[in-house]
């Protein structure tokens, strides 16, 4: 329902309402986003079941890549099922309780893509740099000392922002202008002063994937300096490293307008702003396995050997 609550009560129930501005055409969105879903889904179950399944896949680098395609395969299921039964079937209200666990599932394991990139770094810093300490620094004993501080950051900075965002009033509209829980989509339609929760957003959106942009970029300085002085041919390497500075760059360049947008005057429409929020979050998903498992030699063969093996021996009925 959308009549406005008695005064001083607060709406627990809310209706996401982004590309509403579309009309009729809005439901026929269900057929691009159903169409990259169904690839984040099979392209990522893949990319694990290869890593898993072989042995030659079991290094740190690889096994950081299956990492990363578990975090692109979880983030999807978290607010893109809701959003297709929304541009379908107009089934788009959530309640408060339910924003807020979707919005701190988006923005946790969002952010932890980019860690994920910062720790791929690290693995080819020690892989190009120190060589003869890479089995040593790669053990997991001791590659968690280098994970657990990026993940207590991440996940005490979204906390906070969203227990911030529980606690406010909303009382004047309960239409979110977005498809998913975005904090400032919620935020923005609070009725209080949202000073300290704009702070935290900001807070939260450089202290992470910014951070984590100029070390990774830092790293792959040190990488390339150490690579020129020493007049190796690391072209793979490098490869890899520039890959992954064009991904975390488009990741970041994206992420920040959506963030910047709802805080600065500008003329992005809702639709626009809502589309740059699904391009950091949704596309990524789909295009990591062809950058990170169909670029790796070694994944691809593994990929082409396993079709090659299902063409001989294919499933009886």
């Amino acid at each position: 329902m959308n009549d406005l609550p008695a005064q001083n009560n607060s709406f627990i129930h809310f209706k996401l309402n982004g590309f509403y501005n579309l009309g009729e055409l809005r439901p026929f969105l269900f057929i691009p986003f159903s169409l990259m879903f169904l690839l984040s889904i099979t392209a990522n179950s893949t990319l694990i079941y290869l890593i898993k399944s072989q042995n030659s896949l079991h290094s740190p680098m690889y096994v950081l890549i299956g990492v990363m395609a578990v975090v692109d395969l979880i983030l999807p299921i978290i607010f893109v099922p809701n959003m297709l039964l929304s541009f379908l079937f107009n089934w788009s209200g959530i309640s408060l309780t339910g924003c807020l666990i979707q919005m701190f599932g988006i923005h946790f394991v969002g952010t932890f893509q980019n860690t994920l990139l910062l720790w791929m770094a690290l693995d080819r810093y020690f892989a190009i740099c120190k060589p003869l300490y890479y089995q040593k620094y790669m053990e997991i004993p001791n590659f968690l000392k280098f994970v657990v501080v990026p993940v207590i950051r991440n996940g005490l900075l979204i906390v906070t922002m969203v227990s911030l965002a529980g606690k406010l009033t909303f009382c004047a509209t309960n239409v979110i202008d977005h498809c998913f829980c975005e904090h400032m989509a919620l935020v923005q339609l609070a009725c209080g002063d949202i000073t300290i929760n704009n702070i935290v957003g900001l807070v939260s959106a450089f202290l992470i994937p910014t951070t984590d942009f100029i070390l990774i970029s830092l790293s792959y300085v040190v990488i390339f300096t150490s690579v020129l002085k020493s007049g190796k041919t690391h072209m793979k390497a490098l490869n890899t490293c520039i890959t992954h500075l064009i991904v975390l760059s488009f990741s970041l360049t994206s992420a920040l307008t959506a963030f910047l947008s709802y805080r600065i005057k500008n003329n992005i429409s809702s639709s626009i702003r809502v589309f740059i929020s699904i391009v950091y979050l949704f596309f990524t998903c789909c295009f990591h396995p062809i950058i990170y498992g169909w670029r790796t030699k070694e994944i691809r063969q593994t990929f082409l050997k396993f079709v090659n093996n299902a063409k001989v021996f294919p499933l009886k009925i």
